[in-house]
């Protein structure tokens, strides 16, 4: 369909559709706000910072429209490749998309790195949305003063506060983003609710199960990537998937005493990709050593990040 074509939706009226792309500090809950909008999960969510590494797009049908979420890495002050790649990556998303939203924990308000986003999104010139997260842990008088100061350093289109978690105030952000998109034709199925294949959705998920088991012992060294996906003649699949650190030790970490750590992530794993995939999932995990995987060329282009020369 052309674009210049009067297209409808379901509901009969003109159809819009664009890109919304989320920024913010790490765990401001930019992944559980996108999971909270798409009514599923297609972001990884966990307590640990940049657990986000790439663009996740996560896709919101609000009757004739079509609200594509890139929910970004955190942006912060980078001291290692992939955190270079991350950020890179972060702002990259925010220039290309058609309405750009700053996400800040109201319980943090304005730290050094969202006073720096601030600064940089002034030049940005794209609509811009304020979104104050965490409101229920706030008082509202603190919540006021907030968004005056951030609009203050930044002129914002809308102002919304909400809370990700139990999603207090996501309708009308919803509302205001669907009347926000530009006119235009679907950019994807409306029954899709994320352009991640889910092969790689899987290893997210897996991914996510080793940061909320082994955040303390395993800062940032691992990596999942899904080796073979096999669908079988009972309806079910087969997945192998392996887990990359940097050092033995970090093996026999993801491992366990007899094997019981890697179990435990193995079978939640297993379980949340079985709901995803709505059949019954055989999931087998493999650990290896791949020192420096953090400065493969390779595994940045896997996770669909740009590797930076230096």
């Amino acid at each position: 369909m052309a674009e210049d074509e009067s297209a409808t939706g379901e509901g009969g009226g003109e159809t819009r559709a664009g890109f919304v792309a989320l920024i913010g500090t790490p765990n401001a809950g930019k992944s559980t706000l996108v999971n909270q909008l798409v009514g599923a999960k297609v972001s990884i969510v966990s307590h640990k910072v940049q657990t986000t590494r790439s663009i996740i797009r996560g896709i919101v049908m609000a009757g004739p429209a079509q609200i594509v979420l890139v929910d970004t890495p955190g942006i912060f002050a980078p001291k290692r490749r992939l955190d270079r790649a991350m950020v890179n990556t972060a702002w990259g998303g925010a220039s290309d998309a058609d309405i750009v939203a700053l996400l800040i924990d109201a319980k943090r308000g304005i730290e050094p790195g969202t006073e720096e986003i601030l600064t940089r999104l002034v030049d940005v010139a794209r609509p811009r949305v304020l979104i104050l997260n965490k409101i229920d842990l706030v008082r509202r008088d603190t919540l006021l003063a907030l968004a005056a100061e951030a609009n203050a350093r930044c002129r914002f289109d809308a102002t919304f506060m909400v809370s990700a978690l139990t999603g207090d105030g996501v309708d009308d952000l919803r509302a205001h983003l669907a009347a926000a998109v530009p006119p235009g034709p679907w950019l994807y199925p409306e029954d899709q609710i994320s352009d991640l294949p889910l092969r790689s959705l899987a290893a997210e998920i897996t991914r996510e199960k080793v940061f909320l088991r082994l955040h303390d012992e395993l800062p940032y060294a691992s990596t999942v990537e899904t080796e073979q996906w096999k669908d079988l003649r009972d309806g079910s699949v087969r997945i192998e998937q392996t887990i990359f650190v940097e050092r033995e030790s970090q093996k026999k970490i993801v491992l366990g005493a007899g094997g019981a750590t890697i179990r435990a992530i193995s079978m939640a794993a297993r379980q949340e990709i079985a709901e995803i995939a709505e059949k019954p999932v055989h999931l087998f995990l493999f650990v290896k050593v791949r020192e420096n995987w953090a400065d493969d060329p390779e595994r940045f282009r896997q996770m669909g990040l740009e590797f930076p020369r230096r």
